[in-house]
């Protein structure tokens, strides 16, 4: 069973406030979504939970003492590896022989087992960042960060990796970074919204995760996240 994961505090730029103080955790098991304009801090608060250099100066805390695995925005494929030894990367930078079953399902599931021999040089973008997900996916860790994980997808493949994603992720503390409404109303089990004026909870469907495409609640989240987004001032 995963721990919460907190962060609380401010973080200061050039001696300028990212955002006001807040404070975000997240539950145990549950996957949740954090939206708001570009440029708030966002990917800020992925990187305080991963432990890595955010470019600014942070005055809080972070309470996590649980291993964590990140996709960042770019997909960070090393361009003299196969999508395969790409996927497997994690594996091998410790040291340790990946499990190739698991390897070869998540290839297969990510649609990438025909594609798992080419260097990302010859890989489209949406390609490449399945080769990311499949990655990030391999990486059996209790909390899982991700950086608009489905963005360069098309509609179809977004949905099949939302679902992969749920499926193989149940039962992490998921911290999913989206500009997306639709993806935050169909996944998230809670979801956030960050503006320059602080962090505020947004009310989600009554139905779990993942919602059908067509789930009543999931389109009225949707509606109401556009609203609060477009609105840009916490109610």
């Amino acid at each position: 069973m995963t721990a919460a994961v907190t962060v609380a505090g401010q973080v200061r730029i050039d001696g300028r406030a990212l955002f006001p103080p807040i404070r975000l955790q997240l539950a145990p098991g549950l996957w949740t979504a954090l939206l708001g304009p570009s440029g708030v801090g966002k990917s800020t608060l992925l990187r305080l939970i991963a432990g890595l250099p955010i470019g600014g100066v942070f005055e809080g805390r972070v309470e996590n003492r649980q291993p964590v695995a990140l996709m960042a925005q770019d997909p960070g494929l090393l361009p003299w590896l196969t999508a395969r030894q790409n996927a497997a990367l994690g594996a091998r930078l410790r040291g340790e022989r990946p499990d190739a079953a698991r390897l070869e399902a998540i290839l297969h599931r990510t649609g990438l087992a025909d594609h798992a021999g080419k260097l990302p040089a010859v890989l489209s973008g949406g390609q490449r960042q399945r080769v990311a997900l499949a990655r990030t996916l391999m990486e059996d860790r209790p909390v899982v960060l991700l950086d608009e994980p489905f963005a360069a997808l098309d509609a179809r493949m977004r949905m099949a990796m939302q679902d992969l994603a749920a499926a193989v992720l149940a039962g992490r503390s998921v911290l999913m970074v989206t500009h997306d409404p639709a993806e935050a109303a169909r996944l998230a089990d809670r979801i956030f919204l960050l503006t320059e004026d602080g962090l505020t909870e947004e009310p989600v469907p009554d139905t779990s995760p993942p919602r059908r495409a067509a789930d009543p609640g999931a389109f009225a989240c949707q509606a109401a996240l556009l609203a609060r987004m477009i609105e840009g001032v916490p109610g």
